[in-house]
């Protein structure tokens, strides 16, 4: 598998998310992800971006094109060096929250796209990355 160079965007306000919804919607794009799977992969963006604000305390986006072979994907990571995440199963649990969300965000998010995985540890901050493949290739 080969992967393009991958690019950075900061996400430290209300607005950052903004700009990375814009920017996966272009990605996507740029990819000739359906209409449905750029929904998909613009709405995991967007809750794993509000987690990386909200519970991260700030932190950043990274992304990459993929090819492997004839396959191509995108691959987002949501990088914070917030708290941490102290119980994964718990955090993945539907409705499970530590703030005034639905608690949908990550599990919902693992649903959305082809690949997900969560690195944390308490006190060392959290990187949350996803992968999506266009459909047919």
């Amino acid at each position: 598998m080969s992967t393009s160079t991958t690019d950075v965007l900061p996400l430290r306000t209300e607005h950052d998310i903004v700009l990375a919804r814009q920017q996966v919607r272009r990605l996507t794009q740029a990819l000739g992800f359906g209409l449905v799977d750029q929904t998909k992969m613009v709405t995991a963006a967007s809750e794993l971006a509000r987690n990386t604000l909200t519970h991260g305390r700030g932190g950043d986006m990274h992304y990459e094109f993929l090819q492997d072979g004839e396959r191509q994907g995108l691959r987002l990571s949501f990088v914070d060096e917030g708290p941490g995440i102290p119980n994964v199963t718990l955090a993945l649990t539907d409705g499970w929250t530590t703030g005034n969300g639905l608690g949908m965000g990550l599990s919902g998010s693992r649903r959305l796209v082809n690949e997900f995985q969560i690195e944390t540890q308490p006190g060392h901050g959290t990187r949350v990355t996803i992968t999506r493949w266009r459909a047919g290739s």
